[in-house]
């Protein structure tokens, strides 16, 4: 496998919006510490996070494409095959199957709770990371006007790989929080 650097220049040759990059940098962070949580490889699991997006701007997020061209690409930049699926089935859309592996659990949660935890931290008076409070974030979980595009749904796959939402949240934040102002907050 190629290292962190050559997939974070990969990532910034496919995508532009300073946004993605960031949700994609988040979504890196929560995954190494779901690795370190189930003791994977965090680079691969990392590495899995911050390139999930990688042709969501070529695709123009077309359910029906994205995940599976991003995939494709991957693979030939030599992800891992767990990774490469875990990445493919972030969008079960495109794929018309069921995630059912705690790689493609963990990735699927992970990356939709950064949304909810950057919607929940703009709200604040800080507008900080460091400042969202677990509870904050459980209690958004059951507004459904609150963000309304994150998938909650999706989040809760958390419990298919034993993790409660309220632990998830904290390790989620705990991840984002070293890395806020790289994020933009």
């Amino acid at each position: 496998m190629k290292t962190r650097e050559y997939y974070l220049e990969l990532l910034k040759k496919h995508v532009k919006n300073p946004k993605m990059i960031a949700h994609s940098l988040a979504s890196e962070a929560v995954m190494r510490a779901l690795a370190a949580r189930f003791g994977e490889d965090a680079d691969v699991w990392g590495i899995a996070g911050l390139m999930h997006d990688v042709d969501v701007e070529e695709t123009n997020a077309d359910p029906k494409r994205h995940a599976l061209e991003g995939a494709e690409l991957l693979k030939a930049e030599g992800l891992p095959d767990d990774a490469v699926d875990a990445v493919r089935m972030h969008n079960e859309m495109a794929t018309g199957l069921d995630r059912n592996t705690r790689f493609q659990h963990a990735l699927a949660a992970g990356e939709t709770i950064t949304g909810l935890i950057f919607a929940t931290a703009l709200i604040l008076p800080e507008k900080k990371i460091s400042c969202v409070k677990t509870k904050s974030v459980v209690k958004r979980m059951k507004e459904k006007a609150f963000a309304a595009s994150v998938n909650r749904d999706t989040i809760m796959e958390c419990e298919k790989i034993g993790i409660p939402i309220a632990e998830f949240a904290q390790l989620a934040i705990e991840a984002l929080v070293p890395i806020e102002e790289e994020l933009g907050f």
